[in-house]
């Protein structure tokens, strides 16, 4: 049995897709499902059943010598958020819970992490386990800060010799785009924003830099497209004496405008582009540059290539 949480969301219901692809079907997805969207990515998954993620550690319990596996990706994952309490709760003590559970009945666990837990990058993007440079780093957003506390929780496992699960990875996600994430709304990639406004040939809003370093536009991210991240997942999965922490992107940053120009450029739309204000609440957490540092992911085997910017986006617009 694999449980994955957040199943009947953006990455997890891509993976279960994918594990069904592989013949995996003995699935129990953990969600919340509450609006149509999830529901319909559901009806395209086969798998056992659904259970409330208040529910998920008794069931646990109940069915510990079934569970072979469990994806960890649901979260609270608004970068906005605002309610530390109830992201500790949630992204924080949920997965220490679960954390401890696997390393207790020796089942493997991958969560995920993110690239928010880097800040503003100064002290670099590197995917590494070690407490001294975890503590070095500082997450811009409650939300990361909640995501960052947990890489520091099991980074401090290890460092004290602790009992681990017997295969642990934890996943820091850049910015991943692709299909099933518009029941996130205001919080989906810029692509699935874009996509709908540039086919009705609106004018697209980008945000103006606030930074003498960075011009209008040019702000950059390491953007992938969500099948690449489940292609790593289930080469890991596949390869179960590999744990650690691992970036995953395409190691390349893109800016903004690049991104624009990709999109109109396959869609045949004329380029109606204006820079606005970020609002406060953005501003003051905002993240000027990401690029992940892929050689760690390369050193232990993975060796598929990252689709760039201007094939995932035509993969993307070729599935709308």
């Amino acid at each position: 049995m694999i449980i994955v949480t957040g199943g009947a969301g953006f990455i997890g219901s891509n993976l279960i897709y994918a594990l069904n692809k592989i013949n995996e079907f003995d699935i129990v997805v953990c969600d919340n499902v509450r609006s149509k969207l999830k529901n319909a990515y559901l009806r395209k998954a086969k798998y056992r059943f659904l259970i409330k993620p208040s529910g998920l550690i008794n069931f646990l319990k109940k069915n510990q010598n079934k569970i072979k596996y469990i994806f960890h990706l649901g979260a609270i994952s608004a970068t906005t958020a605002t309610n530390f309490s109830k992201l500790l709760k949630n992204n924080y003590e949920f997965s220490c819970k679960l954390w401890n559970f696997c390393k207790k009945n020796s089942i493997s666990l991958s969560y995920a992490s993110s690239a928010a837990t880097y800040g503003d990058g100064k002290n670099g993007f590197k995917d590494s386990i070690s407490l001294k440079y975890l503590k070095k780093l500082k997450p811009l957003n409650m939300y990361g800060e909640s995501k960052h506390l947990f890489d520091l929780y099991v980074s401090k496992q290890i460092n004290n010799n602790d009992t681990l699960p017997p295969q642990w990875v934890g996943l820091k996600f850049f910015n991943v785009y692709g299909n099933n994430e518009l029941h996130k709304k205001k919080q989906m990639s810029v692509v699935s924003y874009l996509f709908p406004k540039m086919k009705n040939n609106e004018e697209i809003l980008l945000f103006k830099s606030h930074n003498k370093n960075f011009k209008d536009g040019k702000q950059s991210r390491d953007f992938v497209y969500v099948e690449d991240c489940i292609n790593v997942m289930l080469w890991l999965y596949k390869n179960p004496k590999i744990s650690g922490i691992f970036n995953v992107g395409t190691g390349k940053s893109r800016t903004f405008l690049d991104l624009a120009k990709i999109m109109f450029k396959n869609l045949k739309k004329e380029e109606k582009i204006k820079y606005i204000k970020a609002p406060n609440n953005i501003l003051k957490h905002y993240q000027y540059y990401t690029k992940a540092d892929m050689r760690k992911l390369k050193k232990v085997g993975y060796l598929k290539k990252f689709k760039i910017l201007e094939d995932g986006i035509k993969c993307y617009i070729k599935k709308q």
